[in-house]
């Protein structure tokens, strides 16, 4: 009986810690970022930087950008407004796109 039960527990061990391995796993795997930098220009050629910007979340830029040049991994949408509304374009990693209507928001989609 006493052998049955400690079978029982280490069972019940293993089973625990490979369900968190594959949860600790699964959480890596979620939390990606591109790697590189996102740079981006005022009308006055000042530049402003996001370095190792996250996957799939919406970045409000500082000021409206004249110039927006994708250095990441990872391709990269560009909109007009704030909260990634208004859709500009889609840069490929190493490509950058100068706009007149000034985009204020980004956002990693590869």
């Amino acid at each position: 009986m006493r052998l049955r039960h400690a079978l029982t527990r280490l069972a019940r061990l293993g089973l625990t810690a490979g369900t968190a391995a594959v949860l600790v796993a699964g959480l890596a795997t979620n939390a990606q970022a591109a790697a590189g930098t996102i740079r981006y220009f005022n009308f006055s050629g000042q530049e402003f930087r996001i370095a190792d910007p996250p996957d799939n979340v919406c970045l409000a830029l500082q000021i409206r950008a004249t110039n927006v040049t994708n250095e990441t991994n990872k391709r990269v949408s560009v909109y007009l407004g704030t909260s990634c509304n208004t859709f500009v374009t889609t840069l490929a990693p190493g490509r950058g796109v100068s706009y007149v209507g000034g985009p204020q928001s980004v956002r990693v989609i590869g």
